[in-house]
């Protein structure tokens, strides 16, 4: 079988190099799959999905658009949006899209990654009032229905007897095998914005006699801009960002690899949280008004969040996957209330900026985390607090940006930025972060090796450069110092980070990349044949070739080549390959579809492998493969009519070297996992 699939694989990959068709705009979408393969986690991705949508569906006109909306657009560095922004104050007006390759630090590909997000419009911006017949006319409705289902059998879901379950209530899921959610959201241009979200896991009830109340999850939101100096406002569930994530961020963080041209963050407007994601958002009030070169943000939550709690009834850790299939995970929902408030004064004139923030947040519970040896300096309290200065300063070609925060215990963190862009060719980013072991701030989100604001001592240095017009280089090193003890190591240790992608533009269709990874931690590990524990160093290598190619009749093919190694000091090395093909059609039909085939071989699961797999709309999908298998997956998007669509994708992994998968209430008595998954969509 294994010598039929290689076959297979080479055929499809030399069948892939016929008509080619040229790159189209709408590539942003591949971009966001390239950073979902560079370790973004889903939740950011389908985060920043959702307001990528959001602007193509409400273009912002160039003629009019604000240094603000520049710096808030997702796809733009703060030196990009910069140079957009002082191109236009020079050539406005302008009277095509395609003036914006005039703009300094801007390539090509930028450029047509942008323009689905902006149109040419009048020159000056009238301020309108939201009126019901504008509303009516020009609003734009979206309703959204996925429906998901593993077709075999869990644990979970089994019969068991009453007497057993008296006993063990937590061996069976209280509710149905599916996932379900609905979501609409009505937009009005750039003014207004409001939505409804519901949602159920697998495995939670569903409209029983004893949970009427429906889905597990429900949210809202309200978000309404431009109302002359009260900039925008936001009501119910929303996301914020201040600074560079030292004391806030709850929007999403971008990955390493795009860092190197995109490291320094910025105070962001509220934004929806239209995701289905439980956690991750406040629930309340924000506002932003402006005066002159002052913009104000103030913010207020309150909401019920999950939480472990101890026999004393204190809060050891957050519950933050949105589970609530068992007794127990029932038990856990929203037992714990929490309120958060803050606000942001930012200052911008010129190129200099300057923010000053605070955050109080409060627990009707005492936050006391089981006491460890490397959990000694965390917060034990009902409450915290936490300020900071940020700053940044910008010149033609090069930034200066960073945060310097103190939690409510005198703790100071710092994160300070430099981007330097020598040409159009050639850049540098440079990076240093201070985060003490004593330092808390549990709504913080910065650039971090360990996820978390604490315990830390970097520095990351990164480069992009065009040595030659068809070959571009992305590259980075961090080395990181942990100056405390971690969960499962019981020392001060290190780490290292490195990076390389190399990618070969073989024509405007067709592209050979090749991908580089290493790195160096240390764990507590048991010694080969000694009882004693010691502190051990690890390194992981991975590498990845990739090919890929458009054809003019709407298919495209992508095939994917890895490998990993991992050693530890004193014990034997693990291996890890896999070979993968993934096939598109995006033609002119109301046809579209993909088909990804896979085939692995990993020893265990630190030699595991991740590989991106096209989903459903607004959904990511970057499993991790470990043993011998093989995954296949099918998908397609029919549009009924213009603004009816219907997604539908079958995903099957099979084992050859094991009879079960998952362990507990998730186990799979066999050697293999069917889903199914469906998504229909209506804009109306």
């Amino acid at each position: 079988m294994k010598p039929r699939l290689l076959i297979l694989l080479l055929a499809l990959f030399l069948g892939s190099t016929g008509m080619a068709r040229a790159q189209q705009p709408g590539d942003w979408r591949k971009f966001v799959e390239q950073l979902a393969e560079e370790g973004m986690n889903e939740a950011s991705i389908e985060k920043m999905y959702e307001e990528l949508l959001q602007l193509e569906n409400d273009p912002i006109n160039l003629n009019t658009v604000t240094r603000e909306q520049l710096e808030n657009f997702p796809l733009l560095s703060m030196e990009e949006a910069d140079a957009i922004f002082h191109f236009l104050e020079k050539n406005r007006p302008i009277y095509t899209l395609f003036e914006l390759r005039n703009v300094p630090y801007l390539d090509l590909k930028t450029v047509g990654m942008i323009l689905p997000f902006f149109h040419i419009g009048e020159t000056e911006k009238k301020e309108t009032r939201l009126q019901a017949n504008d509303l009516l006319k020009y609003g734009r409705h979206e309703a959204q229905l996925r429906f998901d289902k593993t077709l075999t059998q869990r644990a979970g879901y089994g019969e068991f007897p009453d007497s057993l379950l008296a006993r063990y209530p937590n061996r069976k899921y209280r509710g149905e095998d599916f996932y379900t959610s609905l979501r609409y959201s009505f937009g009005y241009r750039n003014k207004m914005q409001i939505g409804v979200t519901a949602e159920k896991d697998a495995g939670e009830p569903f409209f029983k006699p004893d949970y009427p109340k429906g889905y597990d999850h429900y949210g809202f939101h309200l978000i309404i801009n431009d109302m002359g100096w009260l900039k925008t406002v936001a009501l119910g569930d929303y996301r914020l960002s201040f600074g560079q994530g030292l004391v806030l961020n709850n929007d999403f963080m971008i990955s390493k690899s795009w860092s190197t041209d995109n490291i320094a963050r910025r105070t962001l407007q509220p934004k929806r949280h239209f995701s289905t994601a439980e956690e991750g958002f406040f629930r309340g009030a924000a506002a932003v008004a402006g005066f002159g070169n002052f913009a104000i943000t103030a913010f207020y939550s309150h909401k019920g969040i999950d939480a472990n709690l101890s026999d004393d009834g204190d809060i050891t850790s957050f519950k933050t996957d949105g589970l609530h299939r068992t007794p127990l995970e029932i038990e856990k929902k929203k037992n714990t209330r929490e309120q958060v408030g803050g606000a942001n004064l930012n200052f911008r004139k010129e190129r200099l900026q300057l923010g000053v923030s605070a955050i109080f947040h409060r627990y009707n519970r005492m936050y006391n985390p089981t006491l460890r040896d490397y959990n000694f300096y965390y917060l034990r309290d009902f409450s915290n607090f936490n300020a900071s200065i940020d700053y940044s300063y910008q010149l033609p070609g090069l930034i200066f940006a960073g945060e310097t925060a103190i939690a409510k215990n005198g703790a100071v963190a710092t994160l300070n930025t430099l981007q330097y862009r020598f040409s159009g060719n050639l850049s540098f980013s440079l990076l240093h972060r201070h985060y003490p072991i004593s330092y808390n701030a549990l709504y913080a989100h910065a650039f971090s090796e360990g996820g978390s604001t604490q315990n830390e001592r970097g520095l990351y240095i990164g480069t992009e450069f065009r040595p030659l017009p068809k070959f571009s280089v992305t590259a980075y090193a961090d080395f990181i110092r942990f100056p405390w003890l971690k969960y499962n190591i019981d020392a001060p240790s290190n780490a290292v980070d490195l990076y390389f992608l190399g990618s070969y533009t073989l024509s405007r269709q067709s592209f050979l990349e090749a991908r580089y990874t290493y790195k160096q931690k240390e764990k507590n590990s048991a010694w080969p044949d000694e009882k004693s524990r010691s502190v051990l160093p690890y390194a992981t290598h991975k590498f990845r070739l990739r090919y890929a190619h458009d054809l003019r009749s709407g298919w495209n093919f992508r095939t994917t080549a890895d490998m990993a190694h991992y050693k530890e000091k004193h014990f034997p090395a693990e291996n890890g390959w896999m070979i993968s093909q993934n096939i598109g059609y995006r033609g002119k039909g109301a046809l579209t579809g993909d088909a990804y085939l896979a085939w692995f071989n990993a020893d265990t699961y630190e030699a595991r492998l991740y590989s991106y797999e096209r989903n459903l709309l607004n959904t990511f999908y970057m499993p991790s493969f470990y043993g011998k298998g093989c995954r296949i997956a099918l998908s397609a998007k029919y549009a009924i009519t213009k603004d009816l669509t219907f997604s539908l994708k079958f995903g099957h992994t099979r084992y050859f070297n094991r009879d079960t998968i998952g362990s507990g209430t998730e186990l799979i008595d066999g050697n293999s996992r069917t889903d199914l998954f469906s998504y229909l969509r209506w804009v109306f």
